[in-house]
């Protein structure tokens, strides 16, 4: 009897893992098929277009006290005759996070990248990084930066 129950569990488990759920971990299908679509945007040179960073891609944001919570942009423009795909802002630690565009950004239109640092226990002076993907030519991979000195507690 209980090489019974152990086959109908273990065929139940094998049956769980076979099934087709549309939705993981908070996606769909249809957002991996539109994320999919849109890298391939993004690498085929045929889509590239041409990026002007509005604002410095180093900011420095002088003096914070420890625990503040820092916001930082960097502004750009599509210059280029194809539109704009971010598919990507990368920071370089846990204690940014980065903000892109969703949607593609029109030949002439300006957006931004945005990012928060979080300086709690990070007393000292800080230099963050935050990679940017995108579908334009000369580079895929722009590189942003900010400085900010935590001040101790």
């Amino acid at each position: 009897m209980k090489q019974f129950y152990f086959a109908a569990l273990a065929a139940t488990l094998l049956a769980a893992c076979n099934t087709n759920d549309t939705k993981t971990a908070g996606y769909t299908k249809e957002d991996s098929i539109k994320h999919q679509r849109m890298m391939d945007s993004v690498n085929d040179s045929a889509n590239f277009t041409s990026i002007q960073w509005l604002d410095s891609m180093h900011q420095d944001l002088g003096k914070v006290n420890e625990g503040a919570k820092v916001e930082v942009s960097w502004r750009f423009r599509n210059t280029g005759k194809k539109p704009l795909i971010i598919s990507q802002a990368t920071a370089s630690c846990g204690c940014t996070v980065a903000e892109k565009p969703e949607e593609p950004i029109a030949p002439g239109a300006e957006s931004r990248i945005k990012a928060t640092f979080d300086s709690e226990g990070r007393a000292g002076t800080n230099t963050k990084s935050v990679s940017v993907m995108a579908n334009t030519s000369g580079t895929t991979n722009h590189q942003l930066s900010f400085a900010v000195d935590v001040q101790k507690k």
